[in-house]
């Protein structure tokens, strides 16, 4: 008798997540062949020598014998209360204890966001590019997401009136990403103040990914939506992966701030959905409190002359002088997002280029297509190596594009 396929939910067709997609899957079968590949799909400082600074290891290490029990469903309080002091010192209103939520990630946080903020067929507005977690969660948790355009000649910044006319009866959140995964961009405040205005006009919920908020080069500065928002419904996310360099502790959080009458049933699902998963990972979270009073450990890092500042500048400098990549310069975070431009880009296939980058050339990098970028002539690789490593990276993607240029003009000519 013939075996019948189990079932799986139809949603999930619509969800994909190349950052670990087959590119990754297939990685993995070249070196367990033995190939050695030079990984740039995942902002996974650990895997590059980076190491999370000692005062948070000694925070945790101190309080082992404490994280046997379960904690408070919304995170462990003292570190709610850190970060509730955090966010009222840069100027989030009504920023309280009982409003921060902690989760194993920012990636468990957007999912229970959006869970208790859906109901079936709601809309999201989301970036293009667009970290794809975004689009998933609002798939998985019944909604529709809508895309508004950060394009590279507007150094990938959003366009307020292009969000404004995106917006139905169904809308019911702006997510805004910044600094930008996978471009870099950092967004100004008169930018940030307009898409305030509309949240406000429209009566949405404004959803703050900052989990970048310390990661800027060459002098920019960061604005936090929070503070600008007001009374508006916000929800500010953070946490110890990217700045702190500890991504494999699973601690991040969410701030809930704005009129307490308009977020008090928003409040109260979070709060419910949290629960039901007990609560998050307590070990890691008595390092908060450590990492928001303790030493500055960033900026050495992205300041001149620091690891991250010099990979950032090896990667501009390699796509200027190659004739076939352009580079809006990222101003925050810890991605490039290049664009294939010339005879290079002639048919060009991103998924199909990174799949030849990777086996003929041992390179793995996430297509653009894999931020919800349609027609993407972008690929994003990881700022984490060293500025050497990330030489030799653009000689490898320079010859495999140069390949592509070429037949390009074969085709042509024929």
């Amino acid at each position: 008798m013939p075996h019948s396929p189990l079932p799986t939910r139809l949603s999930l067709r619509e969800v994909r997540y190349d950052i670990r997609g087959e590119l990754s899957r297939r990685a993995r079968e070249l070196e367990g062949q033995g190939r050695h590949l030079i990984r740039l799909n995942i902002g996974n400082p650990g895997a590059f020598g980076f190491r999370t600074p000692a005062h948070l290891q000694d925070a945790l290490a101190r309080n082992v014998p404490d994280s046997d029990p379960y904690t408070h469903q919304q995170g462990l309080p003292l570190a709610r209360e850190a970060l509730a002091l955090f966010h009222r010192q840069r100027g989030t209103p009504h920023a309280h204890a009982d409003r921060v939520f902690i989760g194993n990630g920012v990636s468990e946080l957007i999912d229970i966001s959006l869970r208790a903020l859906l109901n079936p067929g709601e809309e999201v507005l989301l970036p293009s590019p667009d970290y794809p977690l975004w689009s998933a969660a609002t798939i998985l948790n019944q909604g529709r997401p809508v895309y508004y355009s950060c394009r590279p000649e507007n150094g990938f910044l959003p366009d307020p009136d292009e969000i404004e006319s995106l917006i139905t009866p169904r809308t019911r959140a702006l997510v805004v990403i910044n600094p930008n995964n996978p471009t870099g961009a950092n967004y100004p405040r008169e930018i940030l103040q307009r898409l305030v205005d509309i949240a406000a006009r429209h009566r949405l919920l404004l959803m703050a990914d900052e989990i970048y908020d310390g990661i800027l080069y060459d002098q920019a500065r960061f604005t936090p939506l929070a503070p600008l928002a007001g009374d508006v419904p916000c929800l500010s996310f953070g946490g110890l992966s990217k700045v702190w360099r500890a991504c494999g502790w699973r601690v991040g959080w969410a701030v809930l701030s704005g009129d307490p009458l308009k977020i008090g049933d928003y409040h109260h699902a979070m709060d419910l959905l949290s629960a039901l998963r007990l609560c998050a990972n307590v070990p890691a979270q008595f390092a908060v409190p450590a990492a928001l009073t303790g030493p500055e450990t960033i900026l050495e890092l992205t300041g001149a002359g620091g690891r991250l500042h010099e990979s950032r500048r090896a990667a501009i400098e390699c796509c200027q002088a190659s004739q076939h990549l352009s580079l809006v310069a990222p101003a925050g975070a810890l991605y490039a997002f290049p664009e294939v431009v010339g005879d290079a880009a002639v048919d060009f296939d991103d998924q199909a280029f990174a799949l030849e980058l990777l086996e003929d050339e041992d390179v793995l990098v996430v297509p653009g297509s894999g931020f919800n970028v349609p027609g993407s002539r972008h690929f994003r690789i990881t700022l984490l190596p060293d500025a050497n490593l990330i030489r030799e990276v653009f000689l490898r993607i320079d010859r495999a594009l140069a390949r592509h240029a070429a037949r390009a003009r074969a085709r042509q000519v024929a």
